[in-house]
């Protein structure tokens, strides 16, 4: 199977929750999907509301014929800014979290590597405002190998289910 082909079968899984963008997507990514959450709470009247909170997520995904170190650096740190670049934190704001999907042919095992170790975070006024995560995972399509960082470990979860070898 190829990354392309690979990659319309993981949007998919995604479009039941998130906005799927294809086209005006930032470059070189070939979809992006959004999720926005606004949560409030009440006590007895819609007029006492005690708290309220927003929650987002953003993956950028990206096909390729063969992921090198440096094109999943450069992914890597295209998708965190691009990301980082959409968080407006506030009082209000409880997360931003970032993802990103690499889906190959074939994947080198120094970027293999890279994605396993990628740890990024950041926290917006001591927590006060919210913080961001990032969640990454490569896959080889041609031997249906995953590579994920620590919190990407339930994209892996999500992912077992397709099969990558046919």
């Amino acid at each position: 199977m190829t990354a392309d082909a690979a990659l319309e079968l993981i949007l998919p899984l995604f479009q039941v929750y998130y906005d799927i963008k294809r086209e005006d997507v930032t470059e070189p990514f070939q979809a992006e999907a959004a999720f926005h959450s606004h949560e409030e709470q009440y006590f007895l009247l819609k007029s006492a509301k005690y708290t309220e909170c927003d929650a987002h997520e953003y993956v950028f995904f990206a096909a390729r014929e063969h992921l090198t170190l440096a094109e999943a650096q450069k992914l890597d740190e295209l998708a965190w800014a691009e990301g980082l670049s959409r968080v407006k934190p506030s009082s209000i704001h409880r997360s931003t979290d970032i993802g990103l999907i690499l889906v190959a042919d074939r994947v080198d095992p120094d970027a293999a590597e890279y994605i396993k170790k990628l740890r990024r975070s950041k926290s917006y006024k001591l927590l006060l405002h919210g913080y961001s995560n990032y969640r990454a995972i490569a896959i080889e399509t041609s031997s249906g190998a995953m590579t994920c960082n620590r919190l990407g470990q339930h994209l892996k979860k999500l992912f077992s289910n397709i099969n990558f070898l046919e």
